[in-house]
This record gives structure tokens, C-alpha cells and sequence, in this order.
């Protein structure tokens, strides 16, 4: 059973930057993290407290705010040329938010904790102002359409920017005269492409999610688990059950399909999907009886909704739908959304992982990435979920181009691949830290066990503890380790204290300017 060979024309596209005299070409690339933790209480279960007003307005504030659930903390860092700047002030940032939590915890792992069916999650709310309340009824939405459960999970989202050196240095190796937007935002579609090629590596070298707790799948007897005992539910061989169709990878989205070929075709099909009404949800209604209960009732509410593994990017004006902002700029960055918030690490992630993710998104767009077609498009996707949910079998068979592919001579190759792209990120480094990430993940390959889904079942095995004893028991461990973590960054202290009475003065501003009607508000938001 052969793998598929990384084609030769990588090989000279690599060449052609470590021979254009620019060996830093790579350098200083922009990177971001959005992590996401569920607030639970001292006995693990969701918080239905409002979101700490000393943390901010989760409307307004840049950097801390919520995702689906009133309960569902979002941590949205700026940008750093370097990994381990953004990892400090990713640290800091909890230190921060631990110190405003009073007795609650931030649950350390993707799965939720113990849940009461979806009336325990809290839908998060954002105030008065029409943008505030636009935000509640997409959830509302989400919750009738694929349940509040589902959206009680959490990840961690990694965004990169290529450094601007990197274009003309580019376009020269590949023969392009223009290396304006037009060919930024080609190449990062091709990465796009190449992402669902081989993006199922991800859920094998990262993921960690591979045990839920039997609340999660309360009422369903389709989840094709296994019981672990103590209210444990795994997958034998399972890596990332977050991104398989337990989790995001759902069969709700089944009938979307959204074309990465062209900028173009991909703002069609989002906006084709985002104005085509869906039988369905015409049946839950809009507005019944003055209260809104999804914003339309169309295949996708708004291009948030389609669960993508990773998406492009732009930063967008205010008030601006993303399609739009692609439409008028190009892509500015990618969003890849497949880590897993890791219990293995005090702030969900580490430097390893992101330096990996920078390497791995040079390798995707340097690699040739012909168009993909619908079909060869779902079954690159069921690649994915495959991995997600069986990635430690041994002999796991993938497909590709119409045949069946050894996942592990796969990821080999993928991983030899890389050795260049680290060559070039590692440039004036003596340390050499992006090769040295690249081999952590091939000692991952070599041994299964010590891939983190592995690992967190190995602990979960020798200690006795069920999944929510040991996530409880992590968590307690993060909250200590950042209360007792001295000395604080005063500094940045200062900053986030003040930030957070900023964002509440802006939302209160917000909310005491003359609001149109609120279905008037949505038709300006939707109309072209």
C-alpha cells in the first residue's frame, strides 16, 4: 500500500529560496493564537455566572472575550514574529484572568466537563447595542441547529501571516511577474488546498482529545465509543474526537460544500450557502412571536458558521462581513482551527506546536496544489475525520487520489518534506528550534505512545481516574500553578487591568447611540 510522493517541484521551490541569497525569507512571519476555555466550578461543572466584569466587556475588548457560551472564555493574542513572545503573553494573559475567576477554574481540555443537556450552557450575551445583539442570536441559532452541547467545545486557533519579504523572493523562484494580492491570495488558497491534503497529521501529532465523558453523548447511541468505565467514553484508537464527527466535523454541515480553488469561488459558494434558505431551519423560524431565534433561516447564518479546518483570512472594517472584506483586499492571513486545547500544557498549547504549524504552512505553500474537485474534496475531509477517530490504528489507510495510502509512510514523507522549510525558519538560530520541533513530531511517528492522545490515555489507565476526574484535577493544577506564579508582569497587568475599562466604557457608548430597528440592522448587514 503505497503513499503519496510529495511531488518533486516542492523540492525546487525550496531550492529556489535557499538559493536566492534571502535565507531569512522566512523570518518574522506574524503569529497569533485564539484559545478558547470553558469556566467551570470548583466541582467542574459549567459556570452560570456572567462573564467577570473585571475581565471587560466580551463585546468590545480585543484580546479577552467570549465564544459561544456566556461560560466559554476566548483569549485572542496580537501578533508576534516570535513564538515565544506570544507564548509569554499568552501567560501573562492567564495569569491575569486567573487572578479575576474567584473560585472558578478554566477547564483544560477541548471536551467539556460534566454537562445537564444543553439547558447548562449559557448563551453568551453581549448587551443592548444591535451588533451586541446580533452575537446572542447567531447562538441561539446555533444552539437550535446543531444543539448548545456540541458548542461547549473548545479549541485552540493558530494565525499566520507570511513575512512580506517572502512574496517577490516567491514569485521570482515560481516565474510570476506580479507578486501584488492577486498571487498572496493565490498561494495561500494553494495552502488552503494542500491543508486538506495533509492537515490530517495535525490531529495525529496534536491531538489530545481522545476520551469524553459520558454526559457529552447523553441520549445518543450512535457515538461508536467505547466505555473506559467511570463515565468514560474513548476511542480505542482515537486521537482528536473534537475534530471528528462527534464533534465539529458534524453531519449537519454534510450538504455544504465550500470550493478553496479561487478567492472567488469561495466567496460564491460561502455567500451561495449564506442566502439559500434550508427547509429545515425555515421550519424553527426567524422571528416568532417578537423573539428571534436565528438571524435567517438559510443553510449558514453568517460565514462563522461553516466549520472549517482552516479558513482565510482578513481583518475586516468595522461592521464588515468577512466574504466581503476577502472580496475587497484578499487574503491577508490563514486561521488553522485543528489544535486541540491540550491538558498537557499550562496555557493549552506550546511553542513546539506553533513552530511546527509555521513550518508545516510553508510546506503547503510551496507544494504544487492543483484544484480540487468536489468528490476528491470530500474525501480528503473523511481523511481527517478518519484520523481523528482511528489515528493510532496500526496499518490506518487513508485515501488518495483513488487509492488507499499508508497514513504513516504518509506523514513520513510529509515530515522529510519539512526539513527545508525548517532549514529556512531556523536561519541565524543556533539553537536551531524549528528543527528540533520537527523532531519531536517524528519521534510521534516512530512511537504512537507518545503522541498526546496516547499519553492522556495512558494517565487516565495508571491513575484510575475517569476523563472528568483528571481534567478536574489538571485544571485545579493550572489555576494554582497561575495564582502562585510570581512575580507578575506588572506592566502587562497594568495593561490588561486597563484595557477591560476601556472595552466597558466603548460598549457602553456603544449602547447610548441611536440604534435603528434591530430587523432594519440585519438587512443592512446582509444586503450586498
Amino acid at each position: 500500500m503505497p503513499a503519496p510522493r510529495i511531488d518533486r517541484r516542492y523540492e525546487r521551490h525550496l531550492a529556489g529560496l535557499i538559493n536566492s541569497g534571502e535565507r531569512g525569507v522566512l523570518l518574522d512571519g506574524l503569529k497569533g493564537v485564539e484559545k478558547e476555555s470553558l469556566r467551570v466550578t470548583p466541582e467542574g461543572r459549567v459556570s452560570q455566572r456572567p462573564h467577570p466584569r473585571a475581565l471587560g466587556s466580551a463585546l468590545t475588548h480585543e484580546h479577552v472575550t467570549t465564544d459561544y457560551s456566556e461560560a466559554l472564555i476566548e483569549l485572542v493574542t496580537p501578533t508576534f514574529t516570535t513564538s515565544w513572545e506570544l507564548l509569554q503573553y499568552l501567560t501573562d494573559l492567564h495569569q491575569f484572568i486567573y487572578r479575576q475567576l474567584d473560585d472558578e477554574l478554566l477547564w483544560c481540555t477541548s471536551m467539556p466537563c460534566r454537562l445537564d443537556g444543553d439547558a447548562s450552557i449559557p448563551i453568551a450575551q453581549y448587551g443592548r447595542s444591535n451588533v451586541g445583539r446580533m452575537k446572542t442570536v447567531y447562538r441561539h441559532g446555533l444552539g437550535l441547529r446543531y444543539g448548545r452541547i456540541m458548542q461547549a467545545i473548545s479549541g485552540v486557533h493558530f494565525n499566520y501571516s507570511f513575512p512580506p519579504a517572502f512574496w517577490p523572493v516567491l514569485a521570482d523562484v515560481l516565474g510570476v511577474r506580479d507578486a501584488g494580492q492577486g498571487f498572496v491570495s493565490d498561494t495561500y488558497f494553494g495552502l488552503l488546498r494542500n491543508y486538506r491534503r495533509h492537515g490530517w497529521i495535525v490531529h495525529y501529532l496534536f491531538g489530545v482529545s481522545p476520551a469524553v465523558c459520558r454526559s457529552f453523548v447523553a441520549g445518543r447511541s450512535d457515538h461508536g465509543l467505547d466505555d473506559l468505565g467511570r463515565g468514560t467514553l474513548y476511542g480505542p484508537y482515537a486521537t482528536s474526537l473534537r475534530m471528528s464527527d462527534l464533534g465539529y466535523r458534524n453531519k449537519s454541515q454534510a450538504g455544504v460544500t465550500i470550493s478553496v480553488n479561487s478567492l472567488d469561488g469561495y466567496v460564491r459558494d460561502l455567500s451561495e450557502a449564506i442566502t439559500t434558505p434550508y427547509p429545515e431551519y425555515q421550519r424553527l423560524g426567524v422571528e416568532v412571536d417578537g423573539e428571534w431565534r436565528q438571524l435567517n433561516a438559510n443553510r449558514l447564518q453568517i460565514e462563522n458558521e461553516y466549520y472549517a479546518f482552516i479558513r482565510p483570512k482578513r481583518v475586516a472594517r468595522s461592521g464588515e462581513r468577512p466574504t466581503k472584506a476577502l472580496k475587497r483586499a484578499g487574503v491577508e492571513y490563514v486561521e488553522m482551527r485543528s489544535l486541540d486545547v491540550s491538558a498537557l500544557d499550562p496555557v493549552g498549547v506550546n511553542q513546539n506546536k506553533l513552530r511546527f504549524l509555521e513550518a508545516f504552512a510553508a510546506f503547503c505553500a510551496l507544494a504544487p496544489s492543483p484544484p480540487l474537485e468536489p468528490a476528491e474534496q470530500l474525501a480528503l475531509d473523511r481523511n481527517h475525520v478518519t484520523v481523528a477517530r482511528r489515528g493510532r490504528e496500526p496499518g490506518l489507510a487513508l485515501r488518495f487520489d483513488g487509492r488507499d495510502a499508508d497514513m504513516r509512510t504518509w506523514a513520513r514523507e510529509i515530515l522529510d518534506a519539512m526539513q527545508g522549510a525548517c532549514e529556512l525558519l531556523d536561519h541565524g538560530d543556533a539553537s536551531r528550534p524549528y528543527a528540533t520541533a520537527l523532531a519531536v513530531q517524528t519521534q510521534k511517528l516512530a512511537d504512537v505512545e507518545a503522541t498526546p492522545s496516547a499519553r492522556l490515555l495512558k494517565e487516565m489507565r495508571d491513575s484510575g481516574e475517569s476523563f472528568f476526574d483528571i481534567a478536574l484535577r489538571m485544571s485545579r493544577t493550572y489555576k494554582a500553578y497561575f495564582t502562585e506564579l510570581h512575580p507578575p508582569n506588572e506592566a502587562r497587568t497594568a495593561e490588561f487591568a486597563a484595557e477591560a475599562e476601556a472595552s466597558l466604557e466603548a460598549q457602553a457608548r456603544l449602547e447610548a447611540a441611536p440604534q435603528p430597528p434591530f430587523r432594519e440592522y440585519l438587512a443592512g448587514y446582509f444586503a450586498d
